[in-house]
């Protein structure tokens, strides 16, 4: 049973940063694309950035390129979401996914409906 679980949430500045987790269990991931998404009260969930498990393919959402940066550590089995300059609308939920489909040249296949999902973790940002 795949489990994820996210960690690093909190409140913050605006223009702070934070690092948010996502450790990896009960599979072999080695295929897999991980991702991070966020949702708002009463909107849908949306992508953020995308990852394949080698690290070598790496995607982001126009809003957050730039600023944050996704990476993985195969040897810990997490995936990090480094986030900077941080501003109020990025206070959202973010939740982690994988998904065993891959990614090619032009994306990760990792989206709203994809199989496995974190409980999600709160980040706050004030002005």
């Amino acid at each position: 049973q795949v489990q994820l679980v996210e960690s690093g949430g909190g409140s913050v500045q605006a223009g702070d940063s934070l690092r948010l987790s996502c450790a990896a269990s009960g599979r072999t991931f080695s295929s897999y694309t991980m991702g991070w998404f966020r949702q708002a009260p009463g909107k849908e969930r949306e992508f953020v950035a995308a990852i394949n498990w080698s690290g070598t393919r790496t995607f982001y959402a126009d809003s957050v390129k730039g600023r944050f940066t996704i990476s993985v550590d195969n040897a810990k089995n997490t995936v990090y979401l480094q986030m900077n300059s941080l501003k109020p609308e990025d206070t959202v939920v973010y939740y982690c996914a994988a998904d065993p489909r891959g990614c090619s040249p032009s994306g990760c296949n990792v989206n709203i409906r994809s199989p496995y999902w974190g409980q999600g973790t709160q980040v706050t940002v004030s002005s």
